[in-house]
């Protein structure tokens, strides 16, 4: 499913978050799965996967028996973290306490479409940053492409 525009929303007294409706109406439980994987982010934020989504994501890593340290220790603390959310009749799931501890959010936060997941910000903090965000979206395009570039020459 691809994830595109903003929606401001609230997380409640008990945890929960409501998936905005129009990211609801695109959802297909036999293509993209019966729940969400969510996963605490530096920074604030939280990711939220599609079940699929994130199963297809794993299982396209370079897996193998013996990862080296640095691969073990992080898919130790990405996967570690990540956890399965399901939504109820209302379309709202339930956040983890300790994601909500590690990225300090609570009360108002938008949900970003960001490709192939949605993140939860916090409100005020991408408000704010929104003027500077749109400024530097060029130059970040031209970085992306290079990496891409570079990445592509080097296989």
């Amino acid at each position: 499913m691809l994830f595109i525009g903003t929606s401001e929303h609230s997380i409640d007294p008990k945890a929960r978050l409501a998936i905005p409706a129009k990211y609801r109406n695109q959802w297909d439980p036999n293509k993209d799965g019966t729940a969400w994987v969510v996963i605490p982010w530096p920074g604030g934020i939280l990711r939220l996967y599609t079940e699929s989504d994130f199963e297809k994501l794993a299982a396209a890593e370079h897996n193998t028996l013996t990862p080296s340290r640095g691969v073990a220790d992080f898919e130790a603390g990405f996967f570690g973290f990540a956890e399965r959310c399901e939504m109820d009749s209302a379309g709202r799931i339930t956040l983890p306490k300790k994601h909500l501890e590690f990225t300090k959010l609570k009360g108002d936060v938008v949900v970003v479409g960001a490709r192939n997941r949605l993140e939860v910000r916090d409100k005020a903090s991408w408000l704010a940053e929104e003027p500077g965000r749109f400024a530097l979206l060029g130059t970040l395009a031209d970085q992306v492409t290079a990496q891409r570039t570079a990445a592509a020459a080097g296989q």
